[in-house]
């Protein structure tokens, strides 16, 4: 690990001379991929330097036990010892952890699918719950969300939502929401008092580009037809609302949320794209971990990942055992918390090579 971290420092070195080159400042894009290589390499070359300093007063405070008789200092070194020992380790878990090759996908936009599952209403209740915790955790990251399709019932309930979240490091954020999210509480219709379960699936998709993944046109078969709302009534008098077939798996995409046939069709592609991606990706994940499959970067939403308990005030991630009592504060949009216990957890995983 020392000898990589001599050569990120000596790469951060040359990426300093280079930013302060004319030749190099002159040409934005140079300029512009140089710093941002830099403020990639930054945390890791800080925290290498904070090891150096650690290690070198590790050396003299070693010297001194060697050399002293003072029984009170002797003490006093050798607890600093004790304290610098552990800062030592400290540096390099950290190390470690920044140095695990970033996930390429981690800079990217993503497509959110909220899906009620079981528990009829209550599941589409709780598909509108979670839309607005993500809606609310966007906003607060400073975000752009735009929802690409959906399907209300008549109790404004969603059977499905699908949306777009735009922004800085979006992926590595939310890529660990996929999965079963679990609803225990007494619903509105409810007149015992009754706890009721459901359950809402969740899936986040990086946005992909024409780039990522060819799509024959030959293989997509459009239909378009009217817009309709809650009941089935139609919201709209032209053939607005496009249904993409993806032959070749039979996969369907549909959008109806704008009045214009081009953009439902640009958004219903979007959808289709990042799907097409997810499968692919998911495919190739379960040939190089058939025997073990993870949560992580697998796309695997067949497992309960996590439980919201309203008359507990509870909210339990069964992947990291993790409990916190501020439900109330998640299902606004305090999500840092867990997810950056998950990041850890799973960066955890990486370094082990599980």
């Amino acid at each position: 690990m020392f000898d990589k971290l001599k050569s990120v420092e000596k790469r951060y070195d040359d990426l300093n001379q280079f930013l302060s080159d004319p030749k190099i400042i002159s040409q934005q894009s140079e300029f512009k991929k140089y710093a941002r290589e830099q403020s990639e390499l930054a945390p890791v070359v800080s925290r290498f330097h904070d090891l150096q300093k650690i290690t070198q007063q590790l050396e003299e405070n070693k010297k001194i036990l060697l050399e002293e008789t003072d029984p009170d200092l002797v003490e006093m070194t050798e607890e600093d010892i004790v304290d610098l020992q552990a800062k030592a380790e400290k540096a390099e878990t950290d190390l470690k952890l920044l140095l695990i090759p970033n996930d390429p996908r981690d800079e990217r936009n993503v497509i959110v699918e909220i899906r009620a599952g079981t528990g009829g209403e209550e599941a589409a209740l709780f598909s509108t719950d979670l839309f607005r915790m993500y809606s609310r955790y966007a906003e607060e990251k400073k975000w752009k969300m735009e929802i690409l399709s959906s399907n209300l019932t008549g109790k404004g309930g969603f059977k499905e939502v699908i949306f777009n979240i735009s922004g800085k490091k979006v992926y590595s954020k939310l890529k660990y929401e996929g999965g079963t999210h679990r609803v225990q509480r007494v619903p509105d219709t409810e007149s015992q008092g009754r706890i009721h379960t459901s359950a809402v699936t969740v899936a986040v998709m990086p946005e992909v580009e024409d780039v990522d993944i060819k799509i024959n046109p030959a293989d997509v078969k459009i239909d378009v037809y009217r817009s309709s709302g809650p009941g089935g009534q139609s919201v709209n008098t032209t053939d607005s609302a496009v249904r993409l077939t993806y032959v070749p798996t039979g996969m369907i995409v549909t959008c109806q949320d704008e009045k214009s046939q081009h953009k439902n069709r640009e958004k219903a592609m979007k959808v289709l794209r990042a799907r097409l991606y997810d499968a692919e990706q998911q495919k190739q994940h379960d040939s190089m971990a058939s025997e073990r499959k993870q949560q992580v970067g697998s796309g695997d939403r067949s497992g309960r990942i996590r439980t919201y308990n309203y008359p507990q005030e509870r909210i339990t991630d069964h992947r990291i055992g993790l409990t916190l009592h501020k439900l109330s504060f998640v299902m606004e949009g305090d999500l840092d918390e867990i997810i950056d216990a998950l990041t850890l957890h799973f960066q955890t995983q990486a370094l082990k090579g599980e």
